[in-house]
């Protein structure tokens, strides 16, 4: 029974912080042009993590992305600047979407 409650409690905390992170996208206004699952106007968050998930730097290169903006990596529709989001906020969401796996 203890190691059922352990895991379950495991369980929670681990989605807790997708959750807040998906909200935080949600609030920054993310999600009009990106999903978990499907290109939009930009890449799917999946797709993201694919390309980036292996590179060490990931976070702290998309973190400036979101913040600054980008183009040409994903097509001709550029990254629009996002000066909104702080930068530990930018980097709470690249770390969010790297994990999107």
């Amino acid at each position: 029974m203890k190691r059922a409650l352990l895991i379950m409690a495991a369980m929670t905390t681990l989605a807790a912080p997708a959750m807040a992170d998906e909200a935080l996208a949600k609030s920054k206004n993310c999600m009009a042009c990106h999903a978990v699952d499907k290109k939009l106007v930009g890449p799917s968050y999946k797709d993201v993590a694919k390309k980036y998930g292996s590179d060490a730097k990931a976070v702290d290169a998309l973190a400036v992305k979101i913040m600054k903006g980008g183009s040409g990596v994903w097509g001709a529709i550029p990254m629009p600047a996002n000066p909104q989001v702080s930068e530990a906020d930018a980097k709470k969401l690249a770390a969010w979407v790297l994990n999107q796996k």
